[in-house]
């Protein structure tokens, strides 16, 4: 079968070596899993940390491959979205810019099997918006990483960031929506980040989405495309909760309402979760997405095996929604230029 899965990391290794360079944090060190931990701050409770499989193109599309499937992939860049507006905005903005040529580089190397998205510095709105610009107008990536929070300020639904959402959804661009490690990370500590890892960040995702609705953000621009990642984090589940207590915000409209013009994905290692995410949102907003390498393809296969989808539904969610929400092109081929005859 012909598969997309709509939530897959790689991570360009010539980002990581810079920040190993840097003497402030954020910052990186070589780890030795093959893969480097960035570190936020000095007393950050968690490093985020990766591995040798986040950084291999060729190595990830081998382990595809031998799914049984035709597997192409959507990038997104998850927890370490957040970094761009960690930095000063000057270095923040050329991270981004490097991040998003690395990108534009693996979509051309892998044309028609691979399609990315832009790493953008949300702590000067104006630059947000430039480099928006040129990831898309000039790279030719396909959407934005909207981390659950900008550097340390929790708001993702702050007023200054209104003309950058406005900007986005005229240019019809998908926003990922991931949590990132900054808003739980330290209240949610020990367990050798257990705690954090399998509930923090399912919170402030949740808290991300529900602040791009309370703000009024999601009424006042109609056809903002959020992608929110994790079967929809806890919103699905309290959703009933969240129309009930949410009337103090005065939305012109059940908070449900905005809830369900969200898309999601798969990455739920719970079938139960995964059937849950179809029947609320509608097989039309949820996407096959496996977090690959943070999860492994082959057991979120099996789970939504289990769910004995019809033919129909099983194309929408491995391959056709995600053409179809993502505004996934194929490659135009290119032409031979025309030239006149040579002479005899």
């Amino acid at each position: 079968m012909h598969i997309i899965d709509s939530h897959f990391h790689w991570w360009p290794r010539s980002i990581f070596d810079k920040l190993c360079k840097r003497r402030d944090f954020p910052k990186a060190r070589v780890n030795a899993r093959g893969g480097y931990d960035y570190m936020r701050r000095r007393d950050s409770g968690q490093h985020l940390n990766s591995w040798a499989e986040w950084f291999d193109l060729d190595k990830q599309f081998e382990y595809m491959a031998g799914l049984g499937h035709e597997v192409d992939v959507v990038c997104s860049i998850g927890p370490f979205s957040v970094a761009f507006s960690d930095m000063p905005l000057a270095e923040g903005r050329d991270y981004a810019l490097m991040w998003n040529e690395e990108m534009a580089g693996a979509q051309k190397k892998y044309s028609g099997r691979l399609w990315a998205s832009a790493a953008v510095p949300l702590q000067d709105t104006a630059a947000a918006i430039e480099v928006v610009d040129d990831a898309v107008n000039r790279l030719g990536l396909m959407g934005v990483n909207l981390p659950g929070s900008v550097g340390t300020d929790a708001r993702i639904d702050s007023e200054r960031l209104e003309p950058f959402y406005a900007h986005v959804e005229k240019l019809g661009l998908p926003l990922f929506l991931h949590p990132t490690d900054v808003i739980f990370q330290d209240m949610l500590d020990g367990y050798d980040g257990a705690l954090h890892l399998s509930l923090g960040r399912v919170i402030e995702v949740s808290v991300g989405a529900m602040r791009l609705i309370l703000s009024g953000m999601m009424e006042r621009h109609p056809h903002l495309k959020i992608i929110m990642s994790h079967t929809g984090g806890s919103l699905p589940y309290q959703a009933g909760r969240m129309d009930k207590n949410s009337k103090a915000a005065r939305l012109p409209r059940p908070v449900q309402d905005y809830m369900k013009r969200m898309y999601t994905d798969t990455v739920s290692p719970h079938a139960a979760g995964i059937k849950f995410a179809i029947d609320y949102y509608g097989i039309d907003h949820v996407m096959y997405g496996t977090d690959y390498p943070c999860w492994d393809p082959a057991p979120c296969l099996r789970l939504i095996d289990e769910l004995k989808l019809s033919a129909a539904d099983q194309q929408k969610l491995f391959y056709d929604n995600a053409r179809r929400i993502l505004n996934l092109r194929d490659p135009v081929p290119a032409r031979a230029p025309n030239r006149e005859p040579a002479l005899a």
